[in-house]
């Protein structure tokens, strides 16, 4: 069973950083890609970076380009979300999915994903 489970979510002040766990379990690591997603009250679920952990290639939206890094550490199936610089509208539920590699054909499709953690709430204040 596909298990995934985020965390590190919080409040903080606007040019702070957080950092978001991913761990993950139930499925061959190096085979899938991992994307982190989020959603605003009223707003569409976005897709904000992904990273397929066999080759290290990643995806970026335009939105987080240059402050947010994704990575992965292979040996405890784990990737993160290193967020820096952040601004109130970075503030949502942000979401880790996972996919088969060859699955995904475009990153910033959710429904290119089928598997889905919990949810962890980033609150950026002003």
């Amino acid at each position: 069973e596909v298990q995934l489970v985020e965390s590190g979510g919080g409040l903080v002040q606007a040019g702070g950083s957080l950092r978001l766990s991913c761990a993950t379990s139930g499925f061959t690591f190096d085979d899938y890609a991992i994307g982190w997603f989020r959603q605003a009250p009223g707003k569409e679920r976005e897709g904000v970076s992904c990273i397929s952990s066999s080759d290290g290639s990643t995806y970026y939206s335009d939105s987080v380009k240059g402050r947010f890094t994704i990575s992965s550490d292979n040996a405890k199936n784990t990737v993160y979300l290193q967020m820096n610089s952040l601004k109130p509208e970075d503030t949502a539920v942000y979401y880790c999915a996972a996919e088969h590699r060859h699955l995904v054909v475009d990153p910033r499709r959710a429904a290119d994903f089928g598997s889905w953690g919990q949810g962890t709430q980033v609150t950026v204040s002003s």
